[in-house]
């Protein structure tokens, strides 16, 4: 009787005599070995394509862009460069100085500094990292609360401008006691963030209006509103002042000194902390959180659910604005407690976009992106100072970043990792079954 085949017994491997016999020569311990061995094959590959790892090669990759440019930037190697051939070895020697003096600088400026005599001055530069770090921090919360709804937030901007006019105001405008003054600062200036995202929130649901079209329009509305507030007698100008500038915040709502008046870090960064947590246990323990991803993952089937999509994409800008509103409080509070200006967002609300994106939207991601990007920032300083290295370099460096977290498989390709979800357990388990059926 001739055995009948079907298309799908086709595409099966050849099963030969040779390959039944050691399978069946097997033992348990082997197939105990096997598994494992998959098993540990498949973490690897989990763990080789997994964001983390991506995040980590795009940082790497942007510092070696950074040293070419660096190397090619400096004036010792344009020079050794017109004798290469006769001398080869100054022209290595040049690149090799230039590059590994601009990131001992950048590490000495961010980190560390070897240099300054004690641990207490040695470790000053760690803690300026941190207080760079505060409001990027924040900031990228904010904006990634709103791409894990779908959402683009653009206007970190203004939300900034406003949560720092508003807690700003507070500050020099009332005599309140310790504590409660700075909570009132605070509380306004997240309150006034929160508010304008929240205008970006409400067009997007009544109107359907593209949220980075809004976000872009009120960062203009905001600056110039906020310019207008600076130089007006009676608003936000300093008393006999002609200049669009605030008075300095009382000392009742300063942001503390946690180490003291020796160090720059104050307790934003133990709220930024708290944010943190706060943003992690929205997300993944509460029902709002739930259907913030829920929205963002496909909003025909969250309305579908019956969620209401329109009020989600309110209080996602709620949250969002309100957290790049406090980024703003600790510039003002914090930071910059002798009076602001216009400028006092120091690009921070764009800064957060690329916090976020390299946290992969995740809480604490987020956070330790966002002290990467402080020690940029810290150590930018110290290596244009030091090393006559240009700052823009680590704006290049930056950039970089953003283009590889964008372009994953830019990443992969580079760095030739393997795509995510190449093995699927379903299919393998089927193709084992008829592998049996084939051998009995």
């Amino acid at each position: 009787m001739t055995e009948s085949r079907t298309p799908e017994d086709d595409q099966l491997p050849q099963v030969n005599l040779e390959t039944q016999m050691s399978e069946s020569a097997r033992t348990p311990q082997d197939e105990e070995e096997i598994v494992e061995r998959s098993r540990t094959a498949t973490v690897i590959r989990e763990i080789m394509s997994g964001s983390a790892v991506m995040s980590v090669l795009a940082v790497v990759f942007a510092l070696i862009i950074g040293g070419i440019l660096i190397a090619a930037t400096d004036a010792r190697v344009q020079e050794t460069a017109g004798y290469f051939f006769s001398r080869p070895g100054d022209m290595l020697s040049a690149i090799w100085n230039s590059v590994s003096g601009a990131y001992i600088a950048l590490f000495q400026g961010s980190v560390y500094n070897f240099r300054r005599p004690g641990f207490a001055n040695g470790i000053k530069p760690l803690l300026d990292t941190l207080t760079f770090a505060t409001p990027l921090i924040v900031a990228g919360l904010g904006v990634a609360l709103g791409f894990r709804a779908g959402l683009f937030n653009i206007g970190g901007r203004g939300q900034m401008l406003f949560g720092a006019a508003a807690a700003g105001w507070v500050a020099f405008s009332f005599d309140l006691p310790v504590g409660i003054h700075l909570i009132l600062a605070i509380v306004a200036g997240i309150a006034a963030g929160a508010i304008w995202g929240g205008v970006a929130g409400y067009l997007k649901a009544r109107t359907g209006a593209h949220e980075v079209i809004t976000t872009i329009m009120l960062n203009y509305v905001a600056y110039f509103f906020v310019y207008w507030m600076l130089s007006t007698p009676g608003l936000l100008q300093a008393p006999g002042s002609n200049n669009p500038k605030t008075p300095a915040m009382k000392e009742t709502a300063i942001l503390p000194l946690i180490f003291g008046p020796s160090y720059s870090l104050h307790w934003g960064f133990i709220i930024a902390i708290a944010a943190t947590i706060f943003v992690w246990w929205l997300l993944n323990r509460s029902s709002l959180g739930f259907q913030f991803k829920a929205v963002g993952f496909n909003p025909k089937a969250a309305r579908v659910a019956g969620m209401n999509v329109n009020r989600m994409f309110t209080y996602v800008m709620l949250f969002s604005g309100g957290l790049v509103g406090l980024a703003g409080v600790f510039q003002v509070l914090g930071t910059v407690t002798t009076g602001f200006s216009a400028g006092i967002d120091a690009g921070i609300g764009f800064d957060a976009i690329t916090v976020a994106l390299l946290g992969r939207s995740r809480p604490w991601g987020v956070f330790a992106a966002g002290i990467l990007f402080g020690a940029f920032k810290a150590g930018g300083f110290t290596m244009q100072a030091t090393q006559q290295i240009p700052i823009d370099i680590v704006l290049v460096v930056q950039s970089i970043i953003v283009l590889l977290i964008a372009a994953p498989p830019l990443v992969r390709a580079i760095f030739r990792l393997p795509a995510p979800n190449l093995l699927e357990p379903a299919g393998s388990a089927k193709l084992q079954g008829k592998k049996a059926v084939v051998s009995k």
